[in-house]
């Protein structure tokens, strides 16, 4: 069986505080990208393709904090990360710190396959991303009013926002989310992929890199386990290397993907007050999609004919 499920965040998302025009859009998103990964399976492509092809879709839908829609740093700019790893070879790619990248995941995929690298951040990586032709955009493409004003009414405080908190956007929602978006993927062969893309905390400084790049926290994928990739309060996921964790205790103590996911999610991640979630898929297609807070963006698509996309518990 081959599967795809995608996230696009989680956090504080409540039916009540969200208008049917916004919820519409962010299913739309969502199926999209659902569409857009699940066809490379259907045509025998590879997971590391699909998941791609899924984040790609969603960096350049401009509600979800990644590509397009990310936030705003506490300099007024963006800064992206992204991670991808192939569950086949263990290859990953992954960048931090970048801007004007229109699609960071194809990056981070060139990163896994053109650079002897795993890891690049800041002014290397966008110079290595002009060298392999990747997409630029200038500052203007990712530019939303909605981002600017949520950054504007905390820039000249020392808070930060974990993506949407409205005071008075009263047409978006008005508590924190976090804003990331994945994907994770069983092929056609068995294989397995991951990725991850985010564009970080509104107003967060000193170039700070949450979870999301960080090869087995925000993002990790081997065959002999599951692909995982997470959203949620980054700092507590990298301290608890969320996604390796679910992997090692498949391994090592024989549970099953949706045991071991459980396990970090509601236990070990609680235990630190890290909220947020995750989605995964093992080698033989079983998925899951686990979160601790009020809601996760979050779909699904497998060849045995089963579809939804949620965003709500």
């Amino acid at each position: 069986m081959y599967t795809l499920v995608i996230h696009g965040g989680a956090g504080t998302i409540l039916k009540e505080d969200m208008t049917p025009d916004l919820e519409k859009a962010y299913m739309d998103g969502l199926n999209q990208a659902l569409q857009a990964g699940f066809a490379v399976l259907e045509e025998g492509g590879t997971a590391v393709n699909a998941v791609k092809a899924s984040l790609v879709v969603l960096e350049d839908h401009v509600l979800f904090n990644a590509g397009r829609g990310a936030v705003f740093t506490k300099k007024g700019v963006q800064e992206m990360d992204a991670a991808i790893m192939d569950g086949q070879s263990l290859a990953a790619g992954a960048v931090a710190g970048v801007r004007n990248v229109r699609n960071p995941i194809e990056l981070a995929t060139e990163v896994m396959r053109n650079s002897n690298h795993v890891f690049l951040s800041g002014k290397g990586a966008n110079d290595f991303a002009i060298k392999q032709g990747v997409k630029l955009e200038p500052d203007e493409y990712f530019f939303s009013q909605f981002r600017y004003d949520q950054w504007k009414s905390i820039r000249d405080s020392d808070t930060y926002s974990l993506d949407h908190t409205h005071h008075h956007l009263e047409e978006l929602m008005r508590d924190k989310k976090f804003g990331t978006v994945g994907a994770v993927a069983c092929d056609q062969h068995g294989h397995l992929a991951a990725a991850t893309s985010t564009g970080g905390m509104t107003n967060k400084k000193y170039g700070r890199i949450g979870d999301s790049p960080m090869i087995g926290a925000g993002t990790y994928a081997n065959d002999a386990t599951c692909a995982i990739s997470c959203t949620g309060h980054g700092e507590m996921f990298i301290r608890a290397v969320a996604s390796y964790d679910v992997s090692c205790l498949m391994e090592y103590s024989q549970l099953s993907l949706q045991e071991a996911m459980d396990r970090v999610v509601n236990t070990k991640l609680k235990q630190l007050n890290g909220e947020g979630g995750m989605i995964g898929v093992d080698g033989k297609g079983n998925h899951a999609m686990i979160f601790n807070s009020a809601g996760m963006y979050r779909a699904v698509k497998n060849s045995d004919n089963f579809s939804q996309v949620l965003i709500y518990q």
